[in-house]
């Protein structure tokens, strides 16, 4: 039964942290929209430039979020539970004289 509290604790931890990745690159790449379309409003003939930047960086924005969700699968696949301890399998080793 312990070993199931800390798989689920695992689970809602990499759930929590995919959550907050994902408001964080949904708040990022829409305040990297705002501000090109409010430059390329204020300045029409930089509208070329402008896309291309945003992107870019819109690419990297997402490249980042992306990594960070495998982390949190990671977590939660490699830290869910407990392991065994190596030592309390092996037989103990006779002293040879």
């Amino acid at each position: 039964m312990n070993d199931l509290l800390y798989l689920g604790i695992g689970y809602m931890g990499a759930g929590l942290g995919a959550g907050v990745i994902l408001l964080g690159a949904g708040l990022g790449i829409g305040k990297l929209a705002s501000s090109a379309m409010e430059g390329t409003a204020r300045q029409p003939e930089a509208a070329g430039p402008i896309r291309t930047s945003m992107i870019i960086a819109a690419a990297l924005i997402e490249g980042l979020a992306f990594f960070a969700l495998a982390i949190c699968l990671f977590v939660a696949m490699n830290f869910g539970a407990p392991k065994a301890a190596d030592n309390a399998e092996k037989p103990a080793v006779a002293a040879h004289k």
